[in-house]
């Protein structure tokens, strides 16, 4: 796995490169004219006190903070996609992962999308590519696993990690969650803290709860549905006594963990039933009763414990 860092991708967005990708997926004419007035002769200043410095003209970029720049980055990068089966790109406005399958010790094709994708960010001025930034990760669940080629960018070598944070949440090479729940646990302490003051100053109950609800429990559940299923006995007992901390600082019930994420994984499942262009809406087919759904053989627990049989199991049993 390769996650890649870019230098300000959304300042490198050539508005005409990206209008005729636009006409390209069949967009209107009209709209192409605005989104190219849009982007171009921008003017900004820098004022500091009562100074204010001369009007500087931009014709490139997307505006940062604007809701519409990651959509018009995501057209953007829509035409840089995996160029084989054993490899995949996954991408979340500038955060982008290349994920390959190497098999046999052969990485040809994961060094080619490497490759491919540094080509194609030169050719679409998207050439500031932060190689110090840039991680590479290997998971090899094998008890003797083989010796991969060193990875190099632009002749600058990629430091190889054990643990990465993408989009909020510790990835390591060998999918424990144990360094995750403990950032979380890291977290959820410090918004305690204002809990425990708010307590203190004699604020209601009702107040209180809600304010867990809002600024404590979303940290505790920031991707639950990938992480819960497959963390230990032992991470699972540690995030539920920081719940019982609130509990008793709120003085009132809490939802337990194990709920929210049995919740959440039937209505995530749920979604994707419904939505047929869903790539994984195929794993959720119904047997010829039609009352559940089939269950996939897993021959790891790792598999087991995943999302997507979790799921099943769980909208099996309701």
């Amino acid at each position: 796995m390769l996650f890649i860092d870019y230098s300000s991708a959304f300042k490198t967005i050539i508005p005409l490169t990206l209008v005729s990708k636009i006409k390209s997926l069949g967009l209107d004419n009209s709209l192409c004219n605005w989104i190219l007035s849009f982007l171009t002769n921008r003017t900004q200043v820098v004022r500091m006190g009562g100074m204010t410095s001369t009007p500087l003209t931009i014709s490139t970029g997307a505006p940062q903070g604007c809701v519409l720049s990651s959509l018009l980055y995501n057209i953007y990068t829509h035409d840089c996609i995996a160029s084989s089966s054993q490899t995949s790109i996954i991408k979340f406005a500038d955060d982008t992962v290349v994920v390959g399958l190497i098999s046999n010790n052969n990485e040809q094709a994961y060094l080619k999308q490497v490759k491919n994708i540094t080509q194609w960010c030169q050719l679409n001025n998207l050439a500031l590519l932060n190689v110090t930034k840039t991680k590479e990760m290997v998971v090899d669940y094998q008890k003797l696993q083989g010796n991969y080629t060193p990875l190099y960018i632009s002749e600058q070598p990629v430091e190889r990690v054990e643990s990465f944070k993408y989009l909020g949440v510790h990835v390591t090479n060998d999918f424990t969650w144990t360094v995750n729940i403990q950032s979380i646990i890291k977290k959820f302490r410090q918004r305690l803290y204002f809990l425990r003051l708010l307590r203190k100053f004699r604020v209601l109950t009702p107040i209180l709860k809600a304010f867990y609800f809002s600024a404590v429990e979303s940290i505790l559940t920031g991707s639950i549905t990938t992480w819960y299923g497959s963390s230990t006995v032992r991470d699972c007992s540690a995030l539920q006594r920081v719940v019982h901390s609130a509990e008793r600082c709120i003085r009132a019930p809490l939802p337990a963990l194990k709920e929210i994420y049995k919740r959440r994984v039937k209505s995530r499942a749920r979604k994707i039933i419904i939505d047929y262009t869903h790539p994984n809406n195929g794993l959720f087919k119904k047997l010829m009763s039609g009352r559940r759904l089939r269950c996939h053989k897993a021959k790891t627990e790792r598999l087991r414990k995943s999302f997507f049989p979790q799921a099943i199991r769980f909208m099996n049993s309701t």
